[in-house]
């Protein structure tokens, strides 16, 4: 509610919480026309809904909790004054624990990144200053930055002047001693008591509005866009995250966390719930391992784990999996991807989870928009992914008109609300392109609205296969094949076909020591799914290309199949 909302107002009961949405000026709830309340209606999403109210394909998120006005800096400062002595994160390679009051004393770039792409962000940003080690995996990072920079080598440490990063002034390094750059440990030394107030006095003057992280999307086309990202965004999608999850109500919440940090599900459903719910994050390894993430939940009792549907797939597939003590598990939050139904049961048979949370979001959306429990209700479709976050709107409208379409009709997804990015930095035209004059991002995805508020994501609009003129949505097809006892994992790609546009090719990795044919999974198919939908190309494969967040290419995958079928 608008803080200009009189107090008189409010003690009048003209107004109410999860009431519907829509108020005209200068009128209260009882003389609002009928029409306006049926049309436009909020969900209370303090508890999953049970009663349908929705009447069309728009719903606001209401609660009983305020957002925060809070910048990151003073989230974690509260969570330290409350539990300084509580571990904060676990690197379990390292051997690292700190609490939160050592974290707090601690003083990114994707690791993933090439030669390009480094110089691309680097620019993008007009960067002064890097921090990294000299190598991360395969990653020389020391060796690509003097690629990018030859200049380093010929300039005093901290004094860097190149022609190809103008802006660039300085490359930190956490581990080796490197020419011309300078190590973490003389930069710390360096820090006299002055330096510690002009800090103190920068951060008592941020507002939670400015803008605290550029995330590069892990797009598959074209550049990565910086997705600007203020303080209010990621503090309060955690905040809200962490009191649908119940963080606050458990004695203790120990978090497998496998998913990268530079992305938002770690930085922020990891990292930020962290500093506002005072819950400790468990690093298994620092690159992924089914195995690694096994180890860490039965060494450090983890009752929370995070991953893609990939990373579960990966640990359901653990050939030592009963082997481990997982009784500790209690929840898991699922996201980046279509979330399989087969997987979810298995999951709770084989895991051991209780409860497992679909999210769905984008990383302009900070990152979550939906999130819920599956079994909240028996009767939702596949691909369901919860009810509304709060002080959140979402409509599904007709990609072309904008128009909001008829409840329970599918149109593209989009958002409004307090998460929000500020935009792409420093790119208006790329902004424009997803965020409306009036605030809503399109989500890019085809989603439908049922009437209890929960939303079935149909698939992403530019992987919709059209075939001789029908539409088909991959993911309905994937998770059919899904529930072939042979099948662990499913993509499905629309590929070229001369006489009808496009044809639907299933790309199926099968479980350890099973064969199939195309033939047995056509088979499968017929008179269970319509006959368009039947995949034309069976592909058998042993991965897919992912990005570094783990999100499959899809359309890379496209172009694999297609070459390797001659099209």
């Amino acid at each position: 509610m608008s803080a200009l909302i009189s107090s008189s107002l409010l003690r009048s009961g003209a107004l109410r919480l999860g009431s519907a949405d829509g108020l005209q000026r200068g009128k209260t709830w009882k003389t609002c026309s009928t029409s306006l309340r049926q049309r436009y209606r909020s969900l209370h999403v303090d508890s999953p809904p049970r009663k349908p109210s929705l009447t069309s394909s728009y719903v606001h998120g209401t609660s009983s909790h305020s957002l925060l006005p809070l910048t990151v800096g003073q989230s974690l400062d509260a969570t330290v004054q409350r539990w300084p002595d509580r571990e904060a994160v676990v690197f379990l390679q390292d051997g690292i624990r700190k609490t939160f009051a050592q974290f707090q004393q601690d003083v990114s770039l994707n690791p993933a990144y090439q030669v390009k792409e480094v110089e691309f962000v680097l620019k993008k940003v007009q960067c002064k200053a890097v921090v990294c080690p000299t190598h991360y995996k395969t990653q020389k990072f020391c060796e690509m930055l003097r690629e990018v920079c030859p200049e380093i080598d010929m300039t005093p440490a901290g004094m860097i002047k190149s022609s190809r990063v103008p802006d660039l002034r300085m490359v930190i390094v956490t581990d080796s001693r490197q020419p011309g750059m300078l190590h973490v440990e003389d930069v710390m030394q360096a820090g006299e008591s002055r330096h510690h107030e002009e800090l103190m006095d920068l951060q008592r003057k941020l507002s939670f509005d400015d803008p605290i992280n550029i995330q590069f999307t892990s797009g598959t086309t074209g550049s990565p866009k910086g997705a600007t990202l203020s303080h209010h965004n990621i503090v309060n999608n955690a905040y809200f995250l962490g009191l649908r999850m119940g963080y606050g109500s458990r004695p203790q919440v120990r978090v497998c966390v496998p998913v990268p940090m530079y992305h938002c599900f770690g930085s922020v459903l990891g990292g930020m719930s962290m500093a506002v719910h005072g819950i400790t994050l468990v690093f298994p390894f620092s690159a992924y391992s089914s195995h690694a993430n096994l180890e860490a939940i039965q060494s450090e009792r983890c009752n929370f784990i995070y991953g893609t549907p990939t990373m579960f797939t990966d640990m359901l597939s653990h050939p030592g999996l009963h082997k481990y003590d997982l009784s500790s598990l209690e929840c898991g939050i699922m996201a980046g991807s279509p979330c399989p139904p087969e997987i979810v049961r298995k999951l709770k048979t084989d895991l051991n989870i209780k409860e497992i949370t679909i999210g769905y979001g984008a990383t302009e959306n900070s990152p979550i928009t939906f999130i819920g429990f599956p079994e909240d209700n028996e009767d939702l479709k596949i691909n369901t992914v919860g009810c509304i976050m709060s002080h959140t709107e979402a409509k599904v409208a007709d990609p072309t008109t904008g128009e909001v379409v008829p409840l329970g009709a599918p149109g593209e997804l989009m958002i409004r609300g307090s998460c929000v990015m500020h935009g792409y930095w420093d790119d208006p035209e790329k902004t424009g392109e997803v965020i409306s004059q009036d605030r809503w991002y399109r989500t890019g995805d085809t989603a439908s609205l049922n009437s209890l508020g929960y939303c079935c994501i149909e698939g992403r609009i530019k992987d919709m296969i059209i075939r001789g003129g029908e539409n088909i949505y991959p993911a309905e097809i994937e998770q059919f094949l899904y529930t072939h006892p042979k099948v662990q994992e499913v993509q499905v790609v629309g590929v070229k076909d001369e006489r009808l546009g496009e044809q639907v090719c299933a790309c199926i990795r099968l479980r350890q020591g099973q064969t199939s044919s195309r033939e047995e999974i056509r088979a499968f198919c017929k008179g269970q799914i319509s006959h368009y939908k039947i995949p034309h190309y069976v592909i058998f494969v042993t991965s897919y290309p992912l990005t570094a967040s783990g999100k499959i290419k899809k359309n890379v995958l496209k172009q694999d199949m297609e070459k390797q079928l001659g099209l």
